[in-house]
């Protein structure tokens, strides 16, 4: 299934799309995909109930689209977890996954304006496959109590200014934290119709240039051990955002390439979670 958020920003309503792209209003089950929803996910039963014409036909043409979750209540990034971002980056191959947080207030839509933040010098993008919560997961034991905790998964794009992350000192959620700097969606996806989430695609372009192309098959630490792990480190809540690395290809890496600048346009895709575009803006 996939589930998206419509309208505008603070008054979304929850639809899910069925076979052919149809939209279905989900205001009659819930308020909103939020965590409390997801919690009691069931995507068969509500693939039923779109089957039996349960839920009414909604139009989403022209209107925005949010993020398709509701406020999350954490977002847990892991950094340098694709080989040749690591080396692009000049960093060693991490024994252990890299872990930072991000603001929940990071979170907007998939389409919406980017603000380059103030005092900012290098503005820098990063496609990744974003993974999302769905039941609550303390010290799980395996892979497979992993994948049952997932909820789904969506296109992110984590935005991040290097000059906050490196060379101001300190933690890299310096870096990552600026408002509008996690853009999220346009859908999230069921894992029964995403299929294996370390075969996917990821692809980036800025003003038109492919500058990202890589595939979630190389990840350093694959996406039900980044789970399993962050478990034993922190409860993970219905709701929650983990996203996952990116490949190479950053500005950071691309000696001569220029940051992020206002009105610079940032276009991504992952493979079966859809596709997103932002105008960059200033705060």
């Amino acid at each position: 299934m996939k589930l998206l958020r419509v309208g505008p920003q603070g008054a979304e309503r929850p639809v899910v799309l069925g076979q052919g792209g149809t939209a279905y209003d989900l205001s009659g089950l819930t308020g909103d995909i939020d965590g409390a929803f997801l919690a009691s996910l069931d995507p068969a039963e509500l693939a039923r109930a779109v089957a039996a014409g349960e839920l009414p036909v909604t139009e989403v043409d022209g209107e925005r689209t949010g993020a398709p979750v509701a406020r999350p209540g954490k977002v847990v990034g892991i950094g340098l977890n694709y080989r040749d971002h690591a080396a692009e980056a000049g960093a060693a191959i991490p024994a252990e996954p890299v872990v930072f947080l991000k603001p929940s207030n990071t979170v907007v839509g998939p389409h919406d304006e980017v603000l380059v933040p103030r005092g900012s010098t290098k503005t820098d993008y990063e496609v990744e496959l974003a993974v999302v919560i769905g039941r609550t997961a303390r010290y799980l034991d395996d892979h497979e109590a992993a994948a049952a905790v997932i909820a789904g998964y969506a296109a992110v794009n984590d935005v991040t200014e290097r000059a906050f992350q490196f060379d101001r000192g300190g933690q890299w959620d310096k870096g990552k934290s600026a408002e509008t700097f996690t853009p999220l969606g346009p859908w999230l996806v069921t894992p029964d119709e995403v299929g294996d989430p370390q075969s996917l695609g990821l692809r980036l372009w800025v003003n038109g240039e492919l500058r990202q192309d890589g595939s979630t098959a190389e990840m350093i630490f694959p996406v039900l051990e980044l789970v399993r792990y962050l478990s034993h480190f922190m409860v993970l809540e219905p709701g929650d955002v983990i996203v996952t690395g990116t490949p190479a290809g950053v500005t950071l890496g691309r000696p001569g390439t220029p940051f992020l600048q206002p009105a610079d346009v940032v276009e991504l895709e992952v493979d079966r979670l859809g596709r997103q575009r932002q105008v960059l803006g200033k705060a």
